[in-house]
């Protein structure tokens, strides 16, 4: 999941298009990268722990507590099995996309690797800037997607701790509490939070937030090593669930699953701002290899630990005690503030065009005006589904397997088709990029058709 790796200074309402400077070397697609490498060594760049750390980051976040309910619907067996085999194919395909931006030119962003990309093919070249649109496309899909995944989430777990306060105690050994008090809906909590996302999205300098960020992570850590304690602690004896989910279910794994390794998009970023890039393979495969873990463990022993009863986020199966409500709020806090982080994509990607075709005297009211338009909007959607498992197999099956696994096989083929590709090679990419067009179909159809199977069933009463 894309973080704010991508921009740290505010936002830059230069064109994209201008020419390099005199003294700037032009490269063109194609020409070699060590030079390259060679020049910026010494630059003051982020060291390989750092970059592991924003690695880490950029893919940890809401996707991580939905993957429970995700092995549910594939089987205990064929669940984490999945999980291994799609994170080993992600890693691949972020390597390819690193690959390919290295042999077209350097300190590409993912949409110029497309483009670039589709230069290189005489019929594809014509119509090259929309391959950058296309991946701008769905990175704001993906970003605002995840923004209202955000409402949901923070809703549905305020308002199970408001509901339970008054029954919470100490006692964390029952996942019961003496009095459940119904308050409003958690559409109404949705629109409770829409005033303080509105000013927090305000701040357009994201280095501002950087205090607040660090207490996220913290905050974020901290919920996710109690929620492993807790899981670890209570697995129960014996373990008596299906070892395979039904097949009309798998599609709402794979669109879960690719949400939460859809981490992509600060790929690019994050090697183009190391100190040495030539490291960043191993940082690679390194920090993917952690999250891959933690995504299996997880995503196993919380299905083990509530079975059928798991939910779309395992912070509200935890026991209703005072010190898993502290984790509740602790993790809400984080994707609060994580909320900015990737907005702040979208902004970058949405705000500058239309900044450059105002005067300067409007530029600050557009900019402000973009904003609140996008939050409001992503508010609307959340209330519209206000189902958090859902939502979150929506997002990944409609914009994550476009970014994750569709789109890096098929510029790798692009790129080098003119250089002896093996066919193996070939096949293995279009195999990738079928797989994930099939995910795309049929975990879209199924996730709006349950959508609108639990809309229905849920009509007869709309009050708050």
């Amino acid at each position: 999941m894309a973080s704010d790796i991508n921009y740290q200074d505010g936002p830059d309402f230069s064109r994209r298009d201008e020419s390099p400077a005199e003294d700037e070397p032009i490269h063109s697609p194609g020409s070699p990268r060590q030079t390259e490498y060679e020049r910026i060594g010494g630059r003051t760049g982020s060291s390989f722990l750092q970059t592991l750390i924003h690695l880490l980051k950029g893919n940890i976040g809401t996707g991580l507590l939905g993957l429970p309910l995700a092995v549910k619907n594939a089987g205990l067996v064929l669940g984490p099995l999945s999980l291994l085999a799609m994170g080993i194919v992600a890693v691949h395909c972020m390597n390819l996309l690193v690959r390919c931006a290295h042999h077209l030119s350097p300190f590409l962003s993912y949409g110029d690797a497309v483009e670039y990309g589709m230069e290189n093919v005489s019929w594809l070249s014509r119509h090259s800037l929309w391959g950058r649109r296309v991946v701008n496309m769905f990175l704001n899909i993906t970003q605002l997607g995840f923004c209202c995944v955000y409402f949901v989430f923070l809703s549905d777990n305020v308002k199970q701790v408001v509901e339970t306060a008054n029954g919470t105690t100490g006692n964390c050994h029952n996942n019961q509490t003496a009095v459940i008090v119904p308050s409003y809906d958690s559409r109404l909590y949705m629109l409770f939070f829409l005033p303080f996302i509105i000013v927090l999205v305000f701040i357009r300098n994201l280095k501002y937030l950087a205090p607040l960020s660090l207490v996220a992570n913290i905050s974020m850590c901290v919920s996710l090593v109690l929620i492993y304690y807790y899981c670890l602690t209570n697995i129960p004896y014996p373990i008596n669930l299906p070892l395979a989910g039904r097949g009309v279910d798998y599609p709402l794994f794979f669109g879960t699953a690719i949400f939460a390794f859809e981490g992509i998009g600060v790929v690019l970023p994050l090697e183009n701002k190391m100190q040495n890039p030539r490291n960043f393979t191993t940082v690679l495969y390194l920090g993917m290899g952690i999250v891959t873990t933690l995504y299996i463990s997880l995503g196993t022993i919380g299905y083990i630990g509530f079975g059928e009863h798991i939910r779309g986020s395992i912070t509200l199966n935890l026991p209703l005690c005072w010190l898993y409500q502290a984790v509740k709020l602790l993790y809400s806090f984080g994707i609060y503030i994580t909320y900015a982080l990737q907005f702040y994509v979208s902004a970058e990607i949405l705000i500058p065009p239309a900044v450059a075709r105002c005067g300067p005297r409007w530029a600050l009211m557009v900019d402000l005006s973009i904003r609140v338009a996008l939050v409001v909007l992503t508010c609307a959607l959340a209330i519209l589904i206000p189902e958090l498992d859902l939502v979150i197999s929506l997002v990944g099956s409609v914009s994550s397997s476009a970014l994750a696994l569709i789109i890096p096989p098929l510029l790798q083929i692009i790129t080098f088709h003119n250089e002896d590709m093996k066919l193996w090679v070939m096949v293995k990419d279009i195999g990738i990029s079928l797989i994930g067009f099939v995910g795309f179909v049929a975990g879209t159809y199924i996730s709006i058709q349950e959508i609108v199977a639990r809309n229905s069933s849920s009509r007869v009463d709309y009050s708050f």
